[in-house]
């Protein structure tokens, strides 16, 4: 799959529509830089644009769009409700897929380096790529803001990481850097921007000083009011969302807001969102309120209702969730129809195989057990097993759905082998280095097929209870499930078995032999159990 990183340069024009057009151009038309989204503001005035690609590619978008922004944005003339020190305020770098943060903070420097020389404004680094303590966090470089430069550039603390120490009245300064993936969220209240602010200061970490620390740990925030929307908002950066959740932010500007007796109207992202930060606010809203969904497309419907995420524009989440806009990357066996794929594995090469197979098996599987479920809930006939129900479907729905990914998993795991099978030979030195490979490679290999085997082993009991209690009209295709689960445990042993012929390791192969061998055997007795209770029922 591709490297890919995300660039998210925030500029200070949210107005004028020909030059954030022009700036958009500017990045769209990078060659390898795909534009993903463009939020303005008039208000904040500042556009934030997001787009993704290689390193190089999206270093080379950021400063084709610095590029073009400097000939169109003067900042004597800039003011808005956002803070900014710049024409170009910030331009983080975010590891998105097959690239580390160490990779991030590179494109940060180099981005940095070159913004400077192609300009010769200054340039500070922050986040995971500062090089003081006092710099990685953003409001710590922005204090003061554009208006502060002129003095703050005097200061030997204050000297720019890249470029002159000399304010640029017409740019200001530039701040980029590497980190998570941060969520920009904003909270809708009818409310004065003074009574925003002071919900802000209640929540965000810095909260209102060293002796009054916030409620939420990462997380930045403000209030202020649109004037356009004729309403004032809190609006917050979760830095790590994982850590404090876009659901706890809104929860908790509810909540400070309900003291106040102010309304909340609903909520704005901005820019892109990850779709693990969606799954967990539809966990926490299903668990509080004893709902039951298992489809992503209606978690991600019951999210944008609850937090009234299109309550100042339509949400649409292919357009919204940064999942849906990158796509799977590079052909992957799962995307293709169920013709091409059987097409593939036909063809006259070693991958996709019997473990691609034996995954894709599984799944459906899986599928059938979660669809013999769905046949005997919320059916009238069947109502007192909706309970049971509810507890049996949802694990070979998530099933499904991981045995799914595991069809290109074990393709993916095989090609390292290959690989590592066409290295060079030609001295004692690149044998060995060879010799490593192989062996990584064939570890590799063996570990999708313990994985699937692993997660197959799991569904034996939900499956015995969906067939004795689940709609009887259904009973073959519980059973279709019980042998096409046994057979990719089946695949998986084989597969394991053959990989294990040219392991060095003699422990780590009998100790793998083991425990591929029980697995086949609690697969062969739990589907020999499931079907004797399927044959029970009548």
């Amino acid at each position: 799959m591709a490297q890919l990183v995300e660039c998210v340069p925030n500029f200070s024009e949210g107005r004028n529509k020909e030059v954030i057009d022009a700036i958009s151009l500017s990045i769209s038309s990078s060659p390898g830089c795909s534009l993903l989204d463009v939020d303005s503001g008039a208000s904040t005035h500042r556009s934030v644009f997001t787009f993704v690609g290689s390193p190089e590619s999206v270093v080379q978008g950021a400063l084709n769009a610095a590029s073009t922004a400097f000939k169109l944005i003067d900042m004597t003339r800039h003011s808005g409700e956002h803070p900014r020190s710049g024409a170009l305020d910030v331009c983080p770098f975010v590891p998105v897929q097959n690239v580390s943060m160490d990779d991030c903070v590179r494109c940060a420097e180099t981005f940095g380096k070159k913004l400077a020389e192609m300009l010769h404004v200054p340039v500070y680094l922050y986040g995971e790529a500062a090089r003081k303590e006092s710099r990685r966090n953003l409001p710590s470089v922005r204090a003061g803001e554009y208006e502060a430069l002129p003095e703050k550039l005097k200061s030997p603390d204050w000297s720019p990481d890249f470029g002159p120490a000399l304010f640029v009245p017409s740019w200001g300064a530039t701040v980029t850097g590497a980190r998570k993936f941060l969520i920009a969220f904003n909270v809708n209240l009818i409310a004065t921007k003074e009574q925003t602010h002071r919900i802000a200061l209640d929540l965000r970490e810095q909260g209102r000083g060293k002796d009054q620390p916030g409620l939420l740990q990462h997380l930045q925030a403000l209030g202020w009011f649109l004037e356009e929307q004729n309403l004032a908002q809190v609006s917050t950066n979760l830095l790590d969302f994982e850590r404090t959740a876009l659901h706890t932010v809104y929860l908790e500007v509810c909540r400070e807001a309900q003291e106040l007796q102010l309304p909340v109207v609903g909520s704005q992202l901005v820019g892109l969102v990850p779709l693990r930060a969606i799954m967990a606010a539809a966990d926490f809203f299903i668990n509080r309120d004893g709902l039951f969904i298992v489809e992503e497309e209606h978690k991600v419907r019951l999210v944008i209702s609850k937090l009234g995420l299109d309550s100042l524009a339509p949400f649409n989440p292919k357009e919204r969730i940064i999942e849906y806009m990158v796509g799977g990357g590079d052909s992957p066996l799962v995307s293709l129809s169920l013709r091409n794929f059987v097409q593939s594995v036909a063809s006259r090469t070693p991958a996709p195989g019997g473990g691609s197979v034996s995954a894709a098996i599984a799944a459906m599987g899986a599928a059938l057990a979660c669809m013999v479920g769905q046949m005997s809930y919320g059916k009238r006939q069947f109502e007192s097993l909706d309970g049971v129900m509810r507890q049996l479907i949802p694990p070979f729905h998530s099933a499904a759905a991981e045995l799914l990914t595991m069809v290109d998993r074990d393709a993916s795991a095989f090609g390292s082998y290959m690989a590592a099978l066409k290295m060079p030979k030609n001295s004692e030195e690149e044998k060995k280095k060879r010799d490593a490979s192989l062996q990584d490679g064939l570890r590799q290999a063996l570990s999708v097929p313990l994985a699937l085997a692993d997660r197959i082993n799991l569904l034996w009991a939900p499956l015995k209870e969906m067939v004795v209690h689940g709609n009887i009209a259904c009973k073959s295709d519980a059973q279709v499930a019980a042998k096409a689960l046994e057979t990719a445990v089946f695949g998986a042993y084989y597969n394991v078995i053959i990989n294990l012929r040219d392991i060095s390791d003699p422990d780590f192969k009998s100790a793998t032999e083991r425990r591929a061998a029980a697995m086949l055997t609690e697969a062969t007795e739990s589907a020999a159990a499931v079907l004797l209770a399927a044959e029970d029922r009548k």
